[in-house]
């Protein structure tokens, strides 16, 4: 019976999180494999690759995006959703360009994670918003586009947008907070 069971890739480093989203998708018919960084998720992947993938977007070592390029990379039907507590514009289309399925903010239940895998195709008729970005969340998105550029080094980053270092630090740590 565990054959007949879609395989299932939770790739976390929020071991709580994890305990409690397996078992969810194990009950919604998953056969479920865990991981708690980017580069365990993919050694995971090289010996079975998943029919569906859970990400992370922000780990400690390699980032979520990684990972979706090298699961993309291994099998190219993989359904990935990433998963995010700092959600940008940025990087939800870095994460659709390098292969991900989906893209949600988190808090996140297992249900929405569920249809978020039977998406096949955007949806034309969603509400567009009426009101502008604020200045802070244009500021945000564009410091996060330019960090995607430069792979997340930080020095490289603040130098192509001719800031210092520790400035840049500290916008991007109150903005984590605020989004």
């Amino acid at each position: 019976m565990q054959d007949e069971q879609p395989s299932l890739l939770l790739v976390d480093d929020d071991e709580a999180f994890l305990s409690v989203l397996a078992p969810a998708m194990k009950k919604r018919g998953f056969s479920v494999t865990t991981a708690n960084s980017a580069e365990a998720g993919f050694e995971v992947a090289k010996i079975d690759p998943p029919e569906f993938a859970v990400v992370d977007l922000k780990m400690s070592g390699n980032s979520g995006l990684v990972l979706v390029r090298q699961l993309a990379g291994l099998e190219a039907g993989t359904r990935i959703v990433v998963l995010t507590g700092f959600a940008s514009i940025a990087t939800a289309v870095e994460a659709i360009k390098l292969g991900a399925t989906h893209y949600l903010a988190k808090p996140v239940d297992a249900d929405e994670i569920v249809a978020a895998f039977g998406k096949q195709a955007g949806n034309d008729e969603v509400e567009l918003a009426n009101n502008p970005l604020t200045i802070d969340r244009l500021e945000w998105e564009h410091l996060q586009r330019v960090l995607a550029e430069c792979e997340g080094n930080i020095s490289e980053t603040a130098r192509r947008l001719n800031m210092h270092r520790r400035t840049l630090q500290r916008k991007l740590s109150k903005s984590q907070m605020k989004p």
